[in-house]
């Protein structure tokens, strides 16, 4: 099990109002919180906040979503979105 986030990083929200749905950290902010996306709800340019608490981290990493961050520090929402759909059907 993974146990420090890792950008392209797949979660699942443990708390709050989208408890219980996936998303992909986007930006490590601290060793406290993190920033992330799902490309539907919460879109790359409106990223949530969250405690890391308050995550669930799985030990998928996206690698084209971490490439993608990595070289021009955006991704667009489409990868996000293809990136959980290939999560939820392994």
């Amino acid at each position: 099990m993974v146990t420090e986030p890792q950008l392209g990083q797949i979660v699942e929200i443990l708390r709050g109002r989208e408890a219980g749905s996936f998303a992909v950290i986007i930006r490590i902010e601290d060793e406290r919180f993190v920033w992330i996306a799902d490309g539907r709800k919460r879109k790359f340019d409106r990223p949530k906040k969250k405690n890391r608490l308050h995550l669930r981290l799985y030990d998928t990493i996206n690698t084209e979503v971490a490439d993608s961050l990595r070289e021009t520090g955006r991704v667009t929402n489409g990868k996000l979105r293809f990136a959980l759909t290939k999560f939820s059907q392994d």
